[in-house]
């Protein structure tokens, strides 16, 4: 390794790579838009991925690799969530903060971030992960691109499923191979995201081709039952390339430009939003996503919460948590709330199984006493979407002893004049460090990150959120007391069994199979 006053040159298996040092409270260095794994296109489309090609000389690593294809937001989720950039065919890249390349004998933990965005949006390289703040507390933090939609997740009847999680085993791959140069220790790795990147980990956990890849998991509102078996994947494969006038094949589909699967794609969200059976389309039901990762037998054997359940993933350390009011990122800027009926949160309530509708608005309305049927909606899609399939994680590995910790994120974004509450992807600024999210509004509270980033980091570095002396109160792992801690709702504070009367309504419904 050498070192510039402006410049860290360190090596990598495919050559050696330059980026830029500067200080903020204390050095770091970036690197951006390293290759992991070679271009997916081209002869590698729909392929698994390949490791990418050597480079003579320095590569500068100034500037992101760009995002996979990807269609964007809706205009009126445009301004609250960061569009990822125009996409490239070299894709699959990472990005590096660290605060000692080289100098450490590799000895820092390593947190590596998978972004979210309904598997279908998203990048590593969005300026709300820029890992410079959790490098300049001390860990080496990674970011990663993986393919989305149809070119990531698939059932091919003459190809590999789940090439996304496929790229995210790959870049991990990277980082076990690598990142002691950039500081980081290979044996300490913590893997963590959110949303579509926390079902991703969630299906990691108990996939053999992950394993040994990571030592802990943090997922932050995902977890283990959205996936497709194999006959809903069939039906998703098959209809997106109907709308892409092709056939459900490797061969047909790779035919295909990208951006013609990309319009494809958004096509059948709007069809099964549209569906009159909803059920046919599984956990994409409502069209809030089209692809998932898929229950193929072979890379993905099982159902995550399944697996999980049976004793997969049990000697990794887990944090896991949800936002309060997670679905009103859904609801709220689409106009969707005010439009809702007590007779279509009558209908809903049962569509999500719950045997008695109107016992179970009585229970959500209890909480919520001025609540209107769009909050009440709202309330039990979060239930159903987000905390009982969290909480479902928890328990399954409670009973086995695994270790898990649970966490509440409650801090109401002011944005929209306070109408989106606690709600899905707020939390996500607070854990970087950065608070110019354009989510979280002017003043964000830089207590609350800083506590959040400690119990980030100390989950990381030892396996327990709740460092000794640290900001926040012993945190007690999830048991038969059911404890929660609550951040962003005044003092951090454990909470045993919150909400209980709402779970209680769930207690026969999104449980692991039985009899696996």
């Amino acid at each position: 390794m050498t070192r510039h006053p402006m410049f860290t040159t360190v090596a990598t298996t495919a050559g050696p790579v330059r980026g830029r040092t500067f200080r903020v409270a204390g050095e770091v260095t970036a690197f951006s838009g390293i290759p992991y794994a070679a271009p997916p296109f081209g002869p590698r489309r729909l392929r698994p991925p390949e490791a990418p090609e050597p480079w003579s000389g320095v590569r500068d690593a100034f500037s992101p690799g760009p995002p996979a294809p990807q269609p964007g937001y809706l205009p009126a989720m445009a301004g609250l969530l960061a569009d990822a950039g125009e996409p490239g065919e070299d894709c699959l890249s990472v990005n590096v903060w660290t605060p000692a390349p080289g100098r450490t004998g590799g000895r820092l933990p390593v947190m590596v971030w998978i972004h979210g965005g309904a598997f279908r949006n998203g990048a590593g390289s969005l300026p709300t992960y820029d890992g410079t703040r959790l490098a300049a507390d001390g860990v080496v933090c990674v970011t990663l691109n993986y393919r989305l939609g149809a070119e990531g997740f698939l059932l091919l009847p003459d190809g590999t499923a789940n090439l996304g999680l496929l790229d995210q085993i790959a870049a991990l791959e990277w980082v076990r191979d690598n990142i002691a140069g950039f500081g980081g220790d290979p044996d300490n790795v913590t893997v963590f995201g959110q949303s579509a990147g926390a079902i991703s980990i969630t299906a990691l956990m108990t996939m053999p081709r992950a394993r040994g890849l990571f030592r802990r998991a943090i997922t932050q509102s995902g977890a283990g039952h959205h996936s497709h078996p194999r006959s809903v994947a069939r039906r998703v494969t098959e209809r997106l390339a109907a709308l892409a006038g092709a056939e459900p094949t490797r061969e047909g589909l790779a035919a295909v430009p990208p951006e013609r699967l990309v319009a494809a794609d958004s096509a059948l969200g709007r069809e099964i939003a549209r569906a009159e059976d909803p059920g046919l389309w599984g956990e994409s039901a409502g069209g809030g996503t089209t692809v998932l990762p898929v229950v193929d037998g072979a890379t993905l054997p099982e159902r995550p919460i399944d697996a999980l359940a049976g004793g997969a993933g049990a000697d990794i350390d887990l944090l896991t948590g949800t936002t309060t009011e997670e679905f009103r990122l859904f609801l709220v800027p689409l106009g969707i709330a005010p439009r809702v009926t007590d007779g279509v949160l009558h209908g809903l309530l049962a569509g999500l199984g719950l045997d008695d509708p109107a016992k179970a608005r009585a229970v959500y309305a209890a909480a919520r006493p001025d609540a209107s049927p769009g909050d009440l909606l709202s309330a039990a899609m979060t239930d159903h979407a987000y905390r009982i399939p969290a909480l479902r994680v928890a328990e399954a590995r409670a009973a086995l002893g695994a270790r898990t910790y649970v966490y509440e994120f409650a801090w109401p974004t002011p944005v929209l004049d306070g109408a989106l509450g606690a709600c899905h992807l707020a939390d996500v600024g607070f854990v970087f460090g950065n608070l110019g999210d354009p989510l979280l509004g002017p003043d964000a509270p830089q207590d609350l990150s800083r506590r959040m980033r400690e119990a980030w980091i100390s989950f990381a570095g030892t396996g327990r959120p709740d460092a000794p002396g640290g900001a926040l109160p012993p945190w007690p792992a999830y048991g038969e007391r059911r404890s929660v801690m609550r951040l962003g709702d005044g003092a951090p504070a454990v909470h045993e069994d919150p909400a209980a009367d709402t779970r209680r309504l769930w207690e026969s419904l999104r449980l692991p199979l039985p009899d696996k």
